[in-house]
Formats: structure tokens, sequence, C-alpha cells
């Protein structure tokens, strides 16, 4: 019989929930990119931790911040 092997996944908490930040600002790119991957796609949930309502506020200042010139669409 197979030993019973589980293995424990840590559940990732909301960035914007532990540190009580009420408002994401699409000028904080280096919070942001945190949330972006190395071909600048924005991460999805599972892999940012982040809770649902801020996932659509980082998405949405992310992509703001791209029109505004301070983050890249694509890497280089």
């Amino acid at each position: 019989m197979p030993v019973d092997t589980k293995v424990q996944k840590r559940e990732k908490r909301c960035y914007f929930c532990i540190n009580n930040k009420k408002m994401i600002d699409y000028k904080d790119v280096q919070v942001l990119r945190r949330f972006v991957s190395s071909q600048m796609k924005i991460a999805k949930r599972h892999r940012s931790g982040l809770c649902a309502k801020h996932q659509r506020s980082v998405s949405r200042a992310i992509k703001q911040a791209r029109i505004a010139g301070l983050l890249a669409f694509v890497s280089r």
C-alpha cells in the first residue's frame, strides 16, 4: 500500500488585506510588479494569493499603469 503522503499547502493570504491597504494606486509600480509575471502578464488569483476584490483592483491598476506608460505591456 502507498504511504500517505499528504503535502500541506500553505494558503496564500491577500497582500492588501494583511497590510490594511485601502487603496491600490496605479502609480505604485513596485507593488504592482509583484502581481505581474516575467512576461508582464497579470498573475491569476491562485498564484498571486489575492482575494477577489483586490484582484479586480490590481488588474485595473495594472492596466491603468500600462496606459500611463509606467508598466510595460510586454517584456523585452
